[in-house]
């Protein structure tokens, strides 16, 4: 128990009388960052406005929440798609990021052309906000006391209390903290995002590409580590077999785009995306 890292003991917290589900608060402080430095982003590029990220947000959040608890209702072992009073309490967890991620990108892009805004400019700008929301958002998870690794006697193994204990572990048991590995990861994947956009200046759009690979790179690692429940397939886990599939296909598409366009000159700097991609 020394050095371990311990959990909520409430999901709910209270504003007065007024009870917030921090599972949603952290979905919701995530969109806010991730909002702002896209917005950031895409005023330095002049595309577009806060005001426009705000309103692409609207639309691609929104998609996002819905493809996420779709994807989660359709492919969780516990087959929750058998109780339809439960497919809207997302406060209570279950929200699958892929098909959020396929979703929420897809409808945002298009919410952003309707604004006038190039597809692969906006893809460029919201490279790296999404995994900084990615970041905040899986601190619901701790709140939640869920979907945390094997056990461990590492120092920063994570307390769970009695109530949301797995069977067949004794009490005080601790637990690989997944939710802060893949916070982490998704925390340094925004940073590296940035130096990479700034450093080399990939073509338009590509950027996504590169998130898309590192994300699920990482996810496939931490998969591995949980002890939750999940359809397997071969011996590795469903979410695993899409963490596969996104990072073959988006380094493929990253390798060909290269072998294709090495020759060119090095591809304009943000600012002049719009003008590229028009």
């Amino acid at each position: 128990m020394i050095g371990s890292l311990p959990s909520p003991s409430d999901g709910v917290l209270y504003l007065g009388p007024l009870p917030i589900h921090a599972y949603g608060l952290m979905i919701a402080l995530g969109v806010v960052a991730a909002v702002w430095l896209s917005g950031r982003r895409l005023e330095a590029c002049g595309a577009g406005t806060q005001d426009d990220m705000s309103a692409v947000a609207v639309w691609g959040v929104g998609a996002g929440i819905i493809g996420a608890r779709i994807y989660y209702i359709v492919t969780d072992k516990g087959e929750p798609w058998r109780q339809p009073a439960k497919w809207i309490r997302i406060w209570e967890g279950g929200l699958g990021i892929p098909g959020g991620l396929l979703a929420g990108i897809v409808v945002g892009l298009w919410a952003a052309r309707r604004r006038g805004i190039p597809a692969a400019t906006m893809a460029t700008v919201t490279a790296p906000a999404i995994p900084l929301a990615q970041a905040i958002g899986r601190f619901g998870n701790w709140f939640n006391q869920e979907l945390f690794g094997r056990a461990t006697n590492l120092p920063w193994g994570l307390r769970i209390d009695d109530k949301h204990l797995p069977a067949g572990y004794a009490s005080g048991t601790t637990f690989h903290p997944t939710f802060l590995y893949e916070s982490l990861w998704n925390l340094a994947l925004c940073g590296l995002l940035l130096w990479i956009d700034k450093r080399f200046r990939l073509r338009p759009g590509r950027l996504m590409v590169v998130y898309l690979a590192g994300y699920f790179t990482g996810r496939f690692w931490v998969e591995g580590l949980r002890i939750d429940p999940a359809n397997s397939v071969g011996g590795l886990r469903v979410n695993q077999w899409v963490s596969l599939v996104v990072v073959v296909l988006s380094v493929g598409y990253l390798v060909i785009d290269w072998l294709r366009h090495r020759h060119e000159s090095e591809a304009p700097p943000v600012d002049e995306y719009v003008a590229a991609d028009e």
